[in-house]
C-alpha cells in the first residue's frame, strides 16, 4: 500500500485547509518545490498534488510550481484541482503529472469525463469527494444530488479502475478514515481505491490493513506537515 504525501497548493505556497474550507487555511512553505523534493528524499513513491486555486476557480495560479515540482523530482505525481477541459489534462500531462484526476467533470460532463477515461487510460483517476454520502463538486464548494456509491457504480461502466475517495468531513481534522464509506464501495464496486481524510496516526493506517487487497494507498497531508507521522514510520506501517 502506498503512503503518499500531499501538497495542496493555493497561490504558490504549500498551504493545508480544514474539511477542505478556504477560510480555514494553514501555510506549511512558501516553496513547495523544496517540499516535494523532501517528501521524495525520504522515500515517497509518489506525490499527491492539489491546485486548490483551480479547484475553486478553475484558474490556476500554480502552473509554474507544478511545472517546477515535474521537473524537479524522478517520482510519479498526481494532480487534481480544477482538471474541467481536455486542454487541462494535456497541460498537466506536458509538466510531468503521471495521473490526473478529474472529479467534477465526472458528475457535470459525463460525455467528456468519458472521453478522457477512453483517450488516457490509467492516466485519468477519479476523485470521489463525499459529504454525507453525496459526491461534493467545485472544489467541494457544491454538493451535487449524486450519491458516492452511485457515481462509483456509474464509473466503473465507463472502464475506471481505481479512484481516490476522500470524505470532506474528516479531511484535516485528523479525526481517521471514512470506514463505512470505503466498506461501501469496496463491497458493491471492484474498484481499486486510494484512500484520503483524516489520517492522523500508526493506529489510522492499521484500520487500512484488512483492506489492503483493496486500498492501493493512502494520502497523509496534516499529519505528516505536523509532525503527528513521519513519512517513514507511516511507510513502515505497510512494509
Amino acid at each position: 500500500m502506498l503512503v503518499i504525501p500531499a501538497i495542496d497548493l493555493r497561490k504558490g505556497r504549500c498551504v493545508r485547509l480544514y474539511q477542505g474550507d478556504p477560510e480555514k487555511e494553514t501555510v506549511y512553505g512558501e516553496n513547495p518545490v523544496e517540499i516535494a523534493l523532501q517528501w521524495e528524499q525520504l522515500g515517497a513513491k509518489m506525490l499527491h498534488l492539489v491546485d486548490l486555486d483551480g479547484a475553486f476557480t478553475g484558474l490556476s495560479e500554480n502552473a509554474k510550481v507544478i511545472g517546477s515540482i515535474g521537473d524537479s523530482v524522478h517520482i510519479p505525481l498526481q494532480l487534481g484541482g480544477g482538471i474541467r477541459s481536455r486542454e487541462a489534462v494535456e497541460k498537466a500531462i506536458s509538466f510531468g503529472v503521471s495521473r490526473v484526476i478529474i472529479g467534477t467533470i465526472a458528475i457535470k460532463d459525463s460525455q467528456l469525463a468519458k472521453e478522457l477515461i477512453k483517450e488516457f487510460g490509467d492516466g485519468i483517476v477519479v476523485g470521489i469527494d463525499a459529504r454525507d454520502g453525496k459526491v461534493a463538486v467545485q472544489g467541494w464548494t457544491e454538493s451535487s444530488a449524486v450519491e458516492t456509491i452511485e457515481l462509483a457504480l456509474r464509473i466503473e461502466q465507463w472502464g475506471v479502475k481505481e479512484i481516490i475517495y476522500t470524505d470532506i468531513k474528516k479531511d484535516g481534522t485528523m479525526q481517521g478514515p471514512s470506514l463505512d464509506g470505503l466498506e461501501e464501495i469496496i463491497s458493491q464496486t471492484s474498484l481499486q481505491v486510494i484512500v484520503s481524510g483524516g489520517i492522523s496516526s500508526r493506529e489510522d493506517l492499521l484500520s487500512l490493513k484488512p483492506y489492503n487487497n483493496r486500498v492501493k494507498g493512502v494520502i497523509i497531508g496534516k499529519a505528516l506537515y505536523t509532525n503527528q507521522l513521519t513519512l517513514p514510520d507511516a511507510m513502515g506501517v505497510f512494509a
